[in-house]
């Protein structure tokens, strides 16, 4: 796919030449259970709409995909034991023998086969669509065997089906339960090390040991995660011991909780960037590439770093991660430098003819950076001679932008953290295709397009990164997002417990099976 999955939640990240952590400590031992906290409750936990931070935290233990990602950001098997790519146009996986599902049902190349084509139904409207634009069909070739043919050659496909497309819950559960499936009233029938328990809207999930797993038991019996909206209250939670650990910790919490004594803070590899993405490129004010050029060069992004991004991120003048080439390195392009030019950008404001020209920043408590950052542009938007409004909207209501068009009317730019489902630069460069579901501006380049289809049909992973190289190099020049800031992961642990992984990987890795006892 050339889809990522997007989110509001805050965090922090290691700068530039800081040493990223490669992991907890290994538990001592078990441990009864333990409590997480989210700055949201997923709105859903169906795989299909499972599009952000809270929905993937807590889904990635219940349920499993076809393959794998592992905590060092590679794939490996999941729930199949095999894949192979017979011809450009064919993969056919081969589905591992003795699991079995939480309600006993072992699982067969028919529940495969039902759950990988729900994001093919357009009355269920999955928001991964945009990964399965390539396939032609997925069906049932054997007992254990699944066939997925494609319309033209997708060389990330299979890197996806370690994420969210790739989940398998039981057919027999999709079908009972319609609707209600991935909800408090309808639960999940999946095959992870832990089994959906009560889930107290407005407060709560608990997910309980699954005593059937076909892999490593988890280490604890019970997982609470409980929903704190508010920064300052879920560093408290954090301090006194409320809450065992979290993710995404806010920038302005990793001073408090480096010098609380509770626990430990880590920085992990991330495959998340700071972004501001154009609503509208084909009529909007932004439409004139020099606007938005000059919006770029005039960004204190070392100012913005400091006031809302902290001592853990490095700012950026290209929109995907770093971390995206750990696997390809040798294809890696350089990084253009990041500088400053207030003076030039108000010449090309001046040559487009645009001084006092209005631009409307959306913004949002989703994540306490964001109404810095939407402040920050719109400061430097002032000061090169356009006029720049900043909205304040609801969470919802700035989670609908990256689903419904109608909520983005009236709105230019809104600022993102984006991370990336697989470790493929092309995931993010990808997605700036001409009818992407995610190009959300709506840029159109034929010469772009052409080059992201022959970066699709190419299955050597060195040379795809190659030509994804150029793709980084239009996309840091027409700058359908405006880059902000490279982020790393940044995940906080209590006293009492340990093993969690410290990388993005917990969006689809069991990573909550791996945390027992620190002592």
């Amino acid at each position: 796919m050339a889809a990522a999955a997007c989110g509001g939640g805050g965090t922090a990240a290691p700068a530039a030449g800081k040493n990223l952590s490669s992991g907890t400590p290994r538990p001592k031992g078990d441990i009864d259970a333990f409590t997480w906290v989210s700055y949201a409750e997923p709105p859903t936990l169906d795989y299909v709409h499972a599009f952000d931070y809270p929905q993937n935290m807590v889904l990635s233990n219940v349920c499993e995909s076809l393959m794998r990602w592992t905590p060092e950001l590679k794939e490996e098997p999941g729930l199949a034991e095999k894949a192979e790519q017979r011809d450009p146009k064919t993969l056919v996986y081969t589905i591992r023998k003795g699991v079995r599902f939480h309600s006993g049902a072992e699982l067969t190349a028919d529940d495969v086969v039902a759950s990988l084509n729900r994001h093919l139904d357009e009355k269920i409207g999955s928001y991964w669509i945009s990964t399965f634009r390539n396939v032609k069909s997925i069906t049932r070739t054997g007992p254990m065997e699944v066939t997925v043919r494609f319309k033209r050659p997708d060389a990330l496909f299979n890197l996806e089906m370690g994420a969210s497309p790739g989940t398998v819950a039981s057919a027999a559960s999709l079908k009972a339960q319609g609707k209600a499936f991935g909800t408090a009233d309808g639960g999940l029938d999946c095959t992870g090390p832990f089994k959906l328990g009560a889930w107290t809207k407005g407060q709560s999930i608990q997910l309980d040991r699954f005593a059937g797993y076909w892999g490593t038991k988890a280490r604890s019996g019970k997982v609470t995660f409980t929903f704190v909206p508010d920064a300052a209250a879920r560093t408290n939670a954090l301090v006194t011991g409320e809450a065992d650990g979290g993710y995404l910790i806010p920038a302005a919490s990793v001073a408090r909780l480096r010098s609380s004594g509770a626990g430990t803070v880590y920085g992990g590899p991330n495959l998340t960037t700071a972004n501001l993405i154009v609503s509208d490129l084909r009529a909007g004010p932004l439409a004139d590439v020099r606007i938005r050029q000059a919006l770029s060069l005039a960004i204190d992004r070392q100012g913005l770093a400091k006031a809302a991004l902290g001592e853990y991120s490095a700012p950026t003048l290209v929109p995907g991660p770093v971390q995206a080439w750990r696997n390809v390195a040798e294809a890696r392009p350089p990084a253009p430098a990041v500088k400053r030019d207030v003076e030039a950008a108000k010449k090309l404001v001046a040559e487009a003819g645009a001084q006092g020209m209005k631009i409307v920043i959306a913004t949002s408590n989703a994540a306490p950076e964001f109404p810095v950052i939407s402040n920050a542009v719109q400061a430097a938007a002032q000061q090169i001679g356009l006029t720049a409004e900043v909205r304040t909207i609801a969470p919802d209501a700035y989670t609908a932008l990256f689903s419904d068009p109608a909520a983005r009317k009236g709105i230019d730019l809104f600022p993102t953290f984006w991370y990336l489902s697989a470790t493929d630069p092309l995931e993010l460069y990808g997605l700036f295709k001409t009818g992407q579901f995610e190009n959300y501006g709506g840029f159109s380049d034929p010469a772009y397009d052409k080059l992201v289809d022959a970066a699709e049909a190419e299955f050597d992973r060195v040379e795809r990164a190659r030509l994804t190289a150029r793709l980084q190099e239009t996309a840091a020049t027409q700058l359908p997002w405006i880059p902000l800031a490279d982020l790393d992961n940044v995940m906080f642990l209590g006293k009492r417990i340990t093993g969690a992984p410290t990388s993005i990987s917990y969006l689809y890795y069991p990573w909550a099976a791996d945390i027992g006892a620190a002592g």
